[in-house]
């Protein structure tokens, strides 16, 4: 959808709800200077556009033991259609997998997998990631620490 169907309110609810998505449709409407119902109006549409796709709780993976974040670049044997929907297909079913991009470049792949340990992590790769048959290399880059997490997206005006 182009954002130029995104208007200056749709903007204001959109930032509103990115930075606390547990506003009351009350606290919102405030916030935005709409009444309620046109404001619930406009958060429904936005719903149903797919532009809210959902609502989430961000949490600290240190604090519920997630501390270790691995950017993982996984080159495939070839790049036919069988051999990338064979390797997505593996890559939906592991929990560990934050966030999969298919890529250009160097590698086909870039993963962001979290674990509790190194341990844990040669687990995954051994027991997971190495036995799909369609993956030729694997490179893997361990976070040191985290400088940028943003979940706003900056929408153009």
């Amino acid at each position: 959808m182009p954002t130029s169907e995104i208007d200056r309110l749709d903007r204001e609810i959109l930032h509103h709800l990115q930075q606390n998505g547990r506003l009351t449709n009350a606290e919102l409407a405030e916030r935005v200077h709409l009444s309620p119902s046109p404001c619930l109006r406009r958060v429904r549409n936005l719903e149903e556009r797919g532009v809210i796709r959902r609502y989430a709780t961000l949490l600290d993976p240190r604090k519920v033991g997630l501390p270790i974040s691995v950017f993982v670049s996984v080159s495939l044997r070839a790049q036919d259609r069988s051999a990338i929907d064979a390797f997505e297909a593996h890559v939906l079913t592991y929990a560990e997998v934050m966030e999969c991009y298919l890529m250009t470049g160097s590698s086909d792949y870039l993963l962001r997998v979290v674990v509790p340990d190194l341990d844990a992590y040669e687990a995954f790769l051994s027991a997971k990631l190495t036995t799909i048959s369609s993956v030729a290399n694997i490179q893997s880059s361990f976070s040191l620490k985290q400088v940028v997490y943003r979940t706003e997206l900056p929408i153009p005006a």
